[in-house]
C-alpha cells in the first residue's frame, strides 16, 4: 500500500533505534525521627520550609536522620533544635509515616517516626544548611499549611489529642 511504510509499529528503513538502557537502582532503607512542636499553649507549631526543585517553599514538620546510638526520641529532640532553633521535650508518640522517593541514583524506603513535642526555649534559627525557612503557625492553620498530606493526619491526630485532654482535665 502505497505510504503505509513504518506504520507497522517497525523502524522505518534506514533508521538506527536507540534502546533506552535501564539502570537498576539501589534500594536502600533510611530512618528518621522528628515531630510537631507546639508551644505550651498549644495554640501554634513550628514548621519548616525548604525550597523544592522547582522553587517552591513546602512547609513540613522538623525531621533527620537517627544517629547511631540515639533514640528516635532523642532525634526527634536533636533535629527539633537544629533544624528550628528551637528546644523541646517529647510528650508522647504521634504515628510513623512511610514512603519511596528516587534520589542520587537510589531508591529509597523512608519512615519517619514522629512524635508531639513541647516547646522548652529557644529562639527560631533557619541556619541548617536544609532549612530555607522556620515559622510558628497557627495550628488552626496547619492543614491549609502542611505540604504532606501524611503529616496533615498526624496534626489532626495531636489536635484530637488535645481535645481529649481538656475534656479529661475538666472532670
Amino acid at each position: 500500500m502505497p505510504g503505509s511504510a513504518g506504520r507497522s509499529g517497525g523502524p522505518k528503513p534506514g533508521r538506527r533505534t536507540r534502546r533506552r538502557r535501564r539502570t537498576r537502582l539501589t534500594t536502600v532503607n533510611e530512618t528518621s525521627a522528628g515531630g510537631l512542636v507546639v508551644d505550651p499553649q498549644r495554640r501554634h507549631a513550628v514548621l519548616i520550609g525548604r525550597l523544592d526543585r522547582h522553587g517552591r517553599l513546602l512547609w513540613s514538620l522538623p525531621k533527620g536522620h537517627i544517629e547511631d546510638g540515639e533514640t528516635t526520641e532523642q532525634t526527634a529532640v536533636r533535629e527539633v533544635k537544629e533544624e528550628t532553633g528551637i528546644s523541646a521535650h517529647v510528650l508522647r508518640e504521634l504515628g510513623t509515616i512511610d514512603y519511596w522517593f528516587v534520589a542520587e541514583r537510589r531508591r529509597v524506603h523512608k519512615t519517619v517516626h514522629h512524635f508531639l513535642l513541647e516547646a522548652d526555649g529557644g529562639e527560631l534559627s533557619d541556619e541548617d544548611v536544609e532549612v530555607t525557612e522556620v515559622a510558628w503557625v497557627p495550628l488552626t492553620e496547619l492543614d491549609s499549611t502542611l505540604a504532606y498530606s501524611d503529616e496533615r493526619k498526624l496534626v489532626r491526630r495531636a489536635r484530637e489529642l488535645f481535645e481529649k485532654d481538656t475534656r479529661t482535665d475538666g472532670d
